[in-house]
């Protein structure tokens, strides 16, 4: 049988799913991740102990840091990778986004359309990385977890957001398009 024919698959996997469904399951997650770990989901900050683990296989000493003072960073740095529930957590998240995007049949490798695309993508990762570390928050942190533990601060990030993008769009058009 072909799974193309199969309706659930069909409806579940090779359809999008609309934005108010995205929004409630995203929604019910981020109360169930609360309720488990007594914590928001965030995704920035265990980034950045994926990168004081990778720098310390390589022989860096990242202990006396000062980042990692905060937040009981230290126990979190000796615990390592597979002790760390968020990092358990993000992983979870991005193998079930190679899942979905492989069920749906939309996994592809692309080549890079031109040197300016390559460009402005590292400048806006590098920026969006450092903005995300200095403010010690990611827009899943800043954003999504702020406004669903009603703080008037992720609102304030949403509207900072929301302005950041269009500026950002005007920048690819005119260098991109």
């Amino acid at each position: 049988m072909n799974l193309n024919e199969n309706k659930y698959y069909t409806k579940w996997f090779k359809n999008s799913w609309s934005y108010v469904t995205g929004a409630v399951l995203l929604s019910l997650l981020q109360i169930a991740t609360l309720a488990v770990t007594g914590e928001p989901w965030r995704v920035s900050s265990t980034m950045a102990y994926w990168g004081a683990w990778i720098l310390e296989t390589i022989g860096i000493d990242v202990s006396q840091w000062f980042y990692f003072d905060i937040e009981g960073g230290q126990e979190i740095l000796k615990g390592g990778f597979l002790k760390d529930p968020r990092s358990i957590r993000n992983l979870g998240v991005i193998i079930g986004a190679l899942f979905s995007s492989l069920m749906a049949s939309q996994f592809r490798i692309r080549k890079i359309k031109s040197k300016n695309q390559f460009i402005l993508a590292a400048i806006g990762g590098l920026l969006m990385g450092y903005g995300s570390r200095i403010s010690l928050g990611c827009n899943i942190g800043g954003l999504f977890s702020s406004i669903s533990s009603l703080s008037l601060s992720g609102w304030i990030f949403g509207i900072a957001v929301f302005i950041g993008t269009i500026i950002g769009s005007k920048i690819i058009v005119r260098f991109l398009i």
